[in-house]
């Protein structure tokens, strides 16, 4: 018999105190258990974290790493934690205020659906969208399925998912997944090498005016190209199995 459907959110947070009350406001309503990672945060968001799991203990609860370790490392905290705590899935949603968290029950409800498949956002973008990260986004799909021989993840970029737990935790325990902006793609890749199924969820995606980003455009594109280097490499050890799978799909 599978496990009850226990679904909580985690969301990585480093130093956005602008976005992160509203987004935890949206998901009260919503009546999803939330748990915030702080990724050695500065002193007024550290306070401001701290502030809305003490006022909302029955709602909202809180990981705090010391230091900055990045977005990867701080989701693949939550993603354990969840899993300490007996929840059977975690929807990933960014700080930032990029992210539609009125969307948060049609993701579940896809995931209530297919409990063993990731739940991928496939964002839908306004004017908001800076052109050379979409252009970058772009040229990221296209390794994305070459290493997976499949058009199946169609935006591996997207911070908005949910994943079943047991196993990704799994995965996070055996492998080497990247730590920082590398994260997305890299997991999301790995699930579907280990047979699980993506289902896209279309989203809407702003870019706030007055948002803060941490992506570094050259660290992070660096950190990007080696991962899809990695991935290439790991397809052409797994090209039989991929073979197999698409001709069956």
């Amino acid at each position: 018999m599978s496990a009850p459907f226990s679904p909580v959110v985690v969301v990585p947070v480093f130093d956005h105190p602008q976005a992160i009350a509203g987004l935890v406001e949206t998901l009260r309503g919503l009546g999803v258990p939330c748990l915030l990672v702080d990724d050695g945060s500065g002193p007024e968001c550290a306070a401001l974290l701290a502030g809305l799991a003490h006022r909302h203990p029955d709602a909202v609860s809180l990981v705090r790493l010391e230091t900055n370790q990045g977005k990867g490392a701080a989701v693949m905290a939550g993603l354990r934690e969840a899993g300490r705590r007996g929840f059977s899935h975690a929807l990933q949603i960014d700080a930032d205020g990029q992210h539609d968290a009125r969307d948060v029950p049609r993701f579940l409800a896809m995931a209530r659906e297919t409990p063993d498949a990731v739940i991928n956002g496939r964002p839908i973008y306004d004017q908001s969208v800076p052109r050379a990260r979409l252009y970058g986004r772009y040229a990221s799909h296209v390794w994305v399925w070459i290493n997976t021989l499949s058009l199946a993840i169609r935006d591996s970029m997207c911070g908005f998912r949910v994943y079943p737990l047991a196993p990704t935790v799994a995965l996070i325990d055996r492998e080497h997944i990247g730590t920082r902006m590398d994260f997305d793609t890299e997991i999301i890749v790995r699930l579907y090498w280990q047979g699980l199924a993506v289902r896209d969820c279309p989203t809407r995606v702003t870019y706030p005016e007055h948002g803060v980003s941490h992506f570094r455009m050259l660290r992070d594109n660096v950190r990007i190209s080696a991962m899809h280097t990695r991935l290439f490499f790991g397809m052409l050890l797994r090209l039989p199995r991929l073979l197999a799978r698409k001709v069956r799909g």
